[in-house]
């Protein structure tokens, strides 16, 4: 497995660009300068981040989600990460 993470990943299984070996270790994702640990899936060419919106669900009952716009960094966590 590579140290590199994925231009765009999801969490969601169903989606294509969900990858369980990348998620394993954990994925910090930083936007316009702030941690978020609410993201559902991102992606750094492109510049966004989804979120979910509220407690609100689709027919399926899957969360709705709001795309933003802006600077988007990531990187694996480390177990130290991880005990912070």
């Amino acid at each position: 497995m590579t140290s590199e993470l994925p231009d765009r990943l999801s969490i969601d299984p169903q989606s294509p660009y969900y990858d369980e070996a990348a998620l394993a270790d954990g994925v910090g994702v930083r936007f316009k300068g702030e941690e978020k640990t609410n993201v559902e899936e991102y992606c750094v060419s492109e510049g966004w981040i989804r979120v979910q919106a509220g407690k609100a669900m689709d027919r399926k009952g899957k969360p709705l989600t709001i795309k933003l716009k802006g600077p988007v960094e990531v990187w694996r966590k480390s177990a130290d990460d991880a005990a912070e």
